[in-house]
């Protein structure tokens, strides 16, 4: 009797611990989901969590009444934190609206031209009312698109200030190429210097008296005129291409955010 009791307790403690980890993945609000569906995209959420050393959510709402960008963005640093690594989908059914906010990393990995393929998917799945599916797509295409990594040549740019700033990223490859050609350099260089100034014996004495030249002259310089030049980047179209493309990004309440949205 008292090991079924010692049963029970075991697992009336750890069948919580499920629940709260997919009510902490997917807030409910408006009850579109299961608890199973909930649990599936829970467990769904994780292997990118791994992956990007931080956290996508999904939250969804039925009495949000402010603009959704602003929203999410405030739902997702007060999980987070400011430019932390994570994702929130916003499905506001008051609105009809979806929203995706990015911040960390993930604003690299999805770029506004992966994010309209993103929205592309959660949006026809949320036309159909199939609310579970609209939330795999997303995750879905997270986790393609971190698998795949940040493209080559991605930048950021800032909405307001047209500010670009690049991404760079090191392959293994190119950093076997830069090794190795700084190995064969660095020895190139220690032959040529040990070859160059290699002495028969250590009683050898440089005359630096004789050798040593010192000329000293005035120069004065003046700034006569000075002129700075600024320029707007424009915002690049989303029409293709080659490239990994760009992701545009805000600042709210200090953080840095990228995403996007759609009505539904």
């Amino acid at each position: 009797m008292k090991k079924i009791l010692l049963l029970i307790g075991f697992l009336a403690l750890f069948s919580p611990l499920k629940v709260l980890a997919a009510s902490n993945t997917v807030d409910d609000q408006a009850n579109l989901l299961s608890p199973e569906e909930r649990n599936e995209l829970s467990k769904q959420a994780d292997a990118i969590n791994q992956k990007i050393k931080g956290e996508v959510f999904i939250l969804t709402t039925n009495t949000n009444t402010e603009d959704p960008e602003t929203f999410a963005d405030n739902q997702l640093r007060d999980r987070i934190g400011n430019n932390h690594n994570g994702a929130l989908l916003l499905l506001d059914m008051n609105q009809r609206k979806i929203h995706l906010s990015t911040s960390g990393n993930m604003i690299d990995y999805i770029t506004d031209k992966r994010l309209d393929k993103l929205l592309d998917d959660v949006e026809a799945a949320m036309r159909d009312g199939d609310y579970y599916q609209a939330s795999r797509n997303f995750l879905f295409n997270a986790q393609e698109f971190v698998d795949d990594g940040v493209p080559g040549g991605s930048y950021r740019i800032d909405e307001k200030t047209g500010k670009v700033t690049y991404y760079k990223s090191i392959t293994p490859i190119e950093f076997a190429i830069g090794f190795v050609i700084a190995a064969v350099a660095a020895i190139a260089f220690f032959v040529s210097v040990r070859l160059r100034y290699q002495l028969k014996t250590g009683t050898y004495r440089y005359p630096y008296r004789q050798n040593a030249q010192l000329d000293l002259t005035e120069r004065q310089d003046q700034l006569v005129n000075s002129f700075v030049t600024t320029r707007r980047i424009p915002k690049p179209s989303n029409n293709g291409g080659g490239g990994g493309g760009g992701s545009t990004t805000h600042s709210s309440g200090g953080g840095t955010f990228g995403g996007g949205g759609r009505s539904f």
